[in-house]
């Protein structure tokens, strides 16, 4: 009698995946070889990778209610994905996990310029939204560096900002319904339409959330009318303390600009080889600092502006002439990720928020941090409301090099929460800064954010081990910190 050989348990489990999922699936919606699945291993963050068991690439509502229904049934985690531009390994795959990429929901459903208001699917892309509104006089404000590609479902799971979120908020704030499916396969929907919401506003719970709550099928966004004109200043200076007391005193001069955004030297020689921005290559740092509305409300901002700019040390002040000088300014920070890629093998984006007073004292700390880790670090971020992006150059190819770049990201965000801010502005937490939950947040308040999860997702299918991290995870990161001879935030010293 031949011998007949058992499969290994993940190949038994992928079969058994595959033949369910196919009878609610296309075969055509579903990957499951290794050649067709490894470009999911990942997002954004390539430091981090796992294949998945399969990837489901549904075009219905009704295809990813079917897809959870079987995921629920087999105890399958489920990683959501978007566009796969996110930068904290959020969407990366588990083991033996399948990918529910919503990236084929890409309908944009209804445009109602009286309300002013989009309903688009989640794997409508950012700037879509506001192409597809143009005609109208009107578009969708934030605005991240990705938003050429990454999608509105991927921005609403990370609540992602941009450089005029000062102004017009960040993804929440522009929100105002989402529709989503349960684990269960139950379709739920958060917010309302209506002024205030008739039932419990789970919205701004559900925004950020990461994919740990649900998976989105429609969202509803407000639309603003464009401006009847937009100017920058881009101001320079001599000393990054005086650069950073700026931003501090525009904001307490009663004047909130369009976009307020700060640039280290090495961050604005690195775009300006890259796009030719017009930058001021002999500044120590530049701020970039615009005004939209009519002409009289910019002509008086771009003044009131100025004033305070000179008064606090600017070296020198250029405003854009026309709206193509306006749009080269802001290519250039726009342009600072892929800039760093010209210049490094690889870079490690950082997502710190600190109170606007502390920006210059985290500028000199970072640049001690240089030292210490050895390696260089370009500083570009959104001023305005306190979110950092240093950008940690290093070569991935050399494993000691990583391991660097990932303690001087830690440094840094641990650095952000001793200095009053936290370790997230719009990136989300993800993979890679689970372990600087366990400096931010309590046990306690930690067990009240998986209580919220239960409460969505009580098998913990969706997204899980990320975000929050355990009571286990938060004493062995203490230890671990302890044993490299750092000394620990006072929040871990209880470990």
């Amino acid at each position: 009698m031949m011998n007949m050989i058992t499969p290994p348990p993940l190949l038994a489990l992928q079969q058994r995946l595959v033949d369910r999922l196919l009878t609610v699936l296309p075969e055509d919606a579903l990957l499951w070889d290794p050649e067709d699945t490894i470009p999911y291993e990942c997002d954004g963050l390539a430091a981090f990778k796992q294949m998945p068991l399969a990837v489901a690439l549904p075009q219905t509502e009704n295809q990813v209610v079917g897809i959870l229904k079987v995921c629920h049934e087999l105890q399958i985690p489920v990683v959501p994905r978007g566009a796969g531009t996110g930068l904290s390994g959020g969407a990366m795959p588990l083991e033996n996990s399948l990918v529910l990429s919503l990236a084929k929901l890409k309908k944009i459903v209804h445009i109602d310029p009286v309300a002013r208001i989009a309903t688009v699917q989640p794997g409508v892309r950012n700037l879509a939204i506001s192409e597809a509104v143009a005609h109208l006089g009107l578009y969708y404000a934030p605005d991240p560096s990705s938003q050429i590609a990454c999608s509105i479902g991927g921005n609403v799971s990370e609540n992602s900002g941009g450089v005029h979120c000062l102004k017009y908020g960040l993804t929440l704030h522009n929100v105002l319904r989402v529709r989503a499916v349960l684990i269960t396969g139950e379709v739920v929907e958060f917010g309302s339409l209506a002024p205030d919401c008739p039932s419990l506003d789970l919205l701004s719970v559900f925004i950020g959330s990461e994919g740990m709550l649900a998976l989105i099928t429609e969202v509803t966004v407000r639309l603003i009318p464009k401006p009847q004109i937009a100017k920058v200043i881009m101001a320079s200076f001599d000393d990054i303390e005086k650069g950073g007391n700026a931003v501090a005193a525009v904001i307490a001069a009663g004047i909130i600009p369009a976009g307020l955004e700060m640039m280290d030297q090495p961050a604005t020689k690195a775009v300006e080889e890259f796009v030719h921005a017009g930058y001021d290559l002999d500044a120590v740092t530049i701020l970039l600092c615009e005004s939209d509305g009519t002409i009289e409300e910019v002509d008086e901002e771009i003044e009131k502006m100025s004033r305070v700019l000179i008064a606090s040390g600017a070296t020198r002040l250029q405003i854009s002439a026309n709206e193509a000088e306006r749009l080269r300014f802001w290519s250039g920070r726009k342009n600072a990720f892929p800039a760093a890629g010209r210049l490094s093998a690889d870079y490690y984006c950082m997502d710190g928020t600190i109170p606007r007073r502390q920006i210059a004292e985290l500028l000199k700390r970072i640049k001690a941090m240089e030292i210490k880790y050895q390696l260089g670090c370009m500083n570009v971020f959104h001023a305005g409301d306190g979110n950092m992006h240093p950008l940690i150059l290093f070569n991935g190819a050399n494993h000691a090099e990583w391991l660097r770049a990932e303690e001087f990201g830690s440094d840094i965000l641990e650095t952000c929460v001793e200095l009053g801010g936290t370790i997230t502005g719009e990136h989300g937490v993800g993979m890679e800064k689970i372990n600087s939950m366990c400096v931010q947040f309590t046990d306690l308040e930690r067990a009240i954010f998986f209580g919220v999860k239960e409460s969505f997702d009580p098998p913990k299918l969706l997204n899980p081990n990320k975000l929050i991290p355990t009571l286990n995870r938060c004493a062995e990161y203490g230890r671990m910190r302890i044993n490299r001879g750092i000394l620990p935030h006072p929040e871990l010293e209880r470990f």
